[in-house]
């Protein structure tokens, strides 16, 4: 079996992001666009292999985060996002990291561990991306309880205040 036609469908999606280049300002896709769409179901696994998937977060409000360590925008929202799980953790906030690095759990969890993320990451692939239509990085979805897709940001992070005054009111 030839495994270049596997490399180029599992390559081709994070090359063209890396042309495109990180998002380096903030887009947001209006609320009343997003809220009528279901979030994709996904199963990805985490850093230690385990299977984590969308589903298990029902009942949770979700940011679910596409970032790579390559990508400074990404890198530098993330510890925002630390902070924002610290205090609306235990009000049933879950953010979720899925890393599209190429290099592997390896990689990332050194750079996580080195950041002191307390959040979940999992490794994402070209499947996860283009059911997400993901077209830059970072591209974050904010899913509310019942799953469905509240706002979508492609780019870094601008107005935490304004971020975070959407995610308390689906809290």
């Amino acid at each position: 079996m030839n495994p270049r036609p596997l490399v180029f469908r599992l390559l081709l999606p994070l090359i063209l992001l890396c042309l495109a280049g990180c998002a380096p300002r903030e887009k947001e896709k209006p609320a009343s666009t997003a809220a009528s769409t279901t979030a994709a179901p996904w199963r990805l696994k985490d850093l230690a292999g385990r299977d984590v998937t969308l589903s298990q977060f029902r009942g949770k409000v979700v940011v679910l985060d596409f970032w790579a360590t390559w990508c400074p925008p990404c890198r530098r929202e993330m510890p925002d996002y630390i902070a924002l799980q610290k205090k609306y953790g235990e009000r049933g906030l879950v953010i979720v990291g899925i890393s599209l690095d190429a290099q592997g759990p390896g990689v990332v969890k050194t750079f996580t561990e080195g950041l002191g993320v307390n959040y979940v990451i999992v490794m994402g692939d070209s499947d996860i991306a283009e059911a997400y239509q993901v077209e830059a990085m970072p591209t974050t979805f904010l899913i509310d309880r019942e799953g469905h897709v509240r706002h979508r940001k492609v780019g870094s992070l601008q107005d935490v205040a304004a971020y975070e005054a959407q995610i308390e009111s689906l809290l």
